[in-house]
């Protein structure tokens, strides 16, 4: 009975029915994406004249802030995820049921294209081609536009698993703006590359809307596998030990040393 009860907590069979905060949840999850794309990709639309062309330090602030501002405005209610990757990364990490996570990747998904689906209603018609699309560069490899996106997500997870980390009590800055300027810097450094996606669903939207699917599969591949990376790495490795852990470890290391202190006088009295 307990391990049938473990494994419905695991899968999350009750989340529906037990956890009345589940729908402001998925709404804030659809929410969050929505307007990441609509504010995010309205910064990429091209052809309002013969010079402009999107700069990438406009472009780069436009999804920083946008995800900064979102994780601060909505983050108590879901936990600001906005990105499959993360989700995914909370996951295989045991943050979050299997349940949940599937609706919350559902929500995101749908966000993503409701604010792919606004951004191209409120865009003249002879600028739809530039709806913020994420291509691979023609002179990249699907390979290598997976790597540039295995490794930008699995900055931005390793950057959220650690501001996020409860356990740490030398955090005194804003985890909402840290996240951001990871983006804002990653999509600086890569846009060129891949467009610097770092999310799925924000990749997912203006597909949809666009119907471009070119090498879309790298846009999920890169980032949900570079996110589980860098989450089993600060778990296994970087995790701050908690208020028990950090007792445990001091009387270890203090029962040790009693231990070698003790060791040495019984070596001196033997010797004299």
């Amino acid at each position: 009975m307990a391990i049938w009860q473990r494994m419905r907590n695991v899968f999350g069979c009750d989340e529906l029915s037990k956890n009345r905060d589940i729908w402001r949840m998925l709404m804030a999850e659809f929410v969050g994406p929505l307007f990441l794309v609509l504010i995010g990709c309205a910064s990429c639309v091209e052809g309002w004249n013969d010079q402009y062309s999107p700069h990438i330090v406009q472009v780069a602030l436009s999804f920083g802030v946008t995800i900064a501002t979102m994780a601060q405005a909505l983050g108590h209610v879901s936990g600001g995820h906005f990105n499959p990757a993360v989700t995914v990364a909370c996951l295989v990490t045991g943050k979050i049921s299997i349940v949940k996570s599937i609706f919350y990747i559902v929500a995101q998904c749908l966000g993503a294209i409701c604010g792919a689906a606004l951004l191209q209603a409120l865009t003249p018609t002879d600028f739809h081609n530039t709806l913020g699309v994420t291509e691979i560069h023609k002179a990249l490899t699907p390979t290598q536009g997976f790597g540039v996106e295995f490794f930008s997500t699995f900055t931005l997870v390793l950057v959220v698993f650690g501001v996020c980390d409860s356990n740490r009590k030398d955090v005194k800055g804003s985890a909402p703006l840290a996240i951001g300027l990871c983006i804002a810097t990653a999509i600086l450094a890569t846009g060129n590359y891949t467009g610097g996606s770092l999310n799925p669903a924000r990749s997912l939207g203006p597909a949809v809307i666009s119907n471009k699917w070119s090498y879309h599969w790298v846009y999920w591949a890169g980032p949900i596998i570079g996110g589980v990376v860098a989450a089993l790495l600060y778990q296994k490795v970087f995790k701050a030990r908690s208020a028990e852990e950090e007792s445990e470890l001091e009387s270890y290391q203090y029962q040790a040393a009693n231990s070698k202190e003790s060791e040495i006088i019984a070596d001196r009295t033997t010797t004299i």
